[in-house]
């Protein structure tokens, strides 16, 4: 990642990205799943814009030891809605990047086994590190090849590291 592009948004940008996706919403959603944390921001912009108040959230962690398991490790779901919320309902499944697709996908896999219809929305879409050849999301706002970072992670742990080299935007 030390060589990859940033990008750093403004509330503004993401103002910007939600009304994108907002037109692209074909039919409503009976449900909204929110992934941590990424999700929370973008998922809670979308909500109040669709009104769309039946919202679940979805925690998933992939093995920290990538040297043995690689990119390909099976997902351990930290926490999940029950069957019963997501049952022969569209379920509009929000991350706020696509990277590997690893964690949207996971989610929809499971939404998809609970008898709901998942829909994957992200804020921007990275088809270069997606290891879903054949797969991307429904919807997305933009797509990246940059390491983004949101408004809400500029004074967070490693993130102050990162942005130490990288210029403040202009007021």
């Amino acid at each position: 990642m030390d060589r990859m592009r940033r990008e750093l948004l403004t509330w503004k940008d993401v103002d910007g990205l939600v009304d994108h996706l907002l037109p692209q919403f074909e039919g409503g959603f009976e449900a909204m799943i929110i992934i941590t944390r990424g999700g929370i921001i973008p998922g809670g912009l979308l909500a109040e814009a669709m009104d769309i108040t039946h919202i679940l959230t979805a925690a998933v962690d992939f093995p920290a030891q990538m040297e043995q398991s690689g990119l390909y490790a099976w997902p351990r779901f930290i926490q999940f809605p029950e069957d019963s919320l997501l049952r022969d309902r569209r379920t509009l499944v929000v991350d706020d990047v696509w990277g590997s697709g690893r964690t949207i996908t996971s989610v929809k896999n499971r939404v998809v086994a609970a008898g709901g219809f998942p829909f994957s929305c992200v804020l921007h879409f990275n088809p270069y590190r997606s290891l879903f050849s054949d797969a991307q999301p429904n919807y997305y706002a933009a797509i990246t090849d940059a390491y983004i970072i949101y408004p809400w992670e500029i004074d967070r742990g490693a993130d102050r590291v990162l942005l130490e080299s990288y210029p403040k935007p202009s007021s």
